[in-house]
């Protein structure tokens, strides 16, 4: 079975660091686009990245620009958000997804059920 497992999640103070960890199983990262998201009760999905498998680029939403950054080690099959200066805003629950293109739900083959981030003031 494809399967992610997020983690890292934790709760911290504004201006707080976070690396959160997508660890893959079942299958390896290498072919597929990876995708960070995440969720506030009450607001829709946000995507956060997407990194291409073709070329390893990266796009970042705006409001993450500068202070996130994401990497991926293959010899673990895991990738990696790193995120800075966190803020209140930030707070979410994180997911990540493997998809066979664009980040886009029709392309998902695998996403896990995420790991909670608290930036409280």
């Amino acid at each position: 079975q494809k399967q992610v497992v997020e983690s890292g999640g934790d709760l911290v103070q504004p201006g707080g660091y976070l690396r959160l960890s997508c660890s893959a199983s079942g299958f390896t990262l290498d072919p597929y686009d990876i995708g960070w998201y995440r969720r506030v009760p009450g607001k829709e999905r946000e995507g956060v990245s997407c990194t291409s498998s073709t070329d390893h680029s990266t796009h970042y939403a705006d409001f993450v620009k500068g202070r996130f950054t994401v990497s991926r080690e293959n010899g673990k099959n895991t990738a990696y958000l790193q995120m800075s200066g966190l803020k209140p805003e930030d707070t979410a629950v994180y997911y990540c997804g493997a998809f066979r293109g664009r980040c886009e739900d029709r392309y998902l083959e695998s996403w896990g059920l995420g790991t909670p981030v608290m930036v409280y003031s």
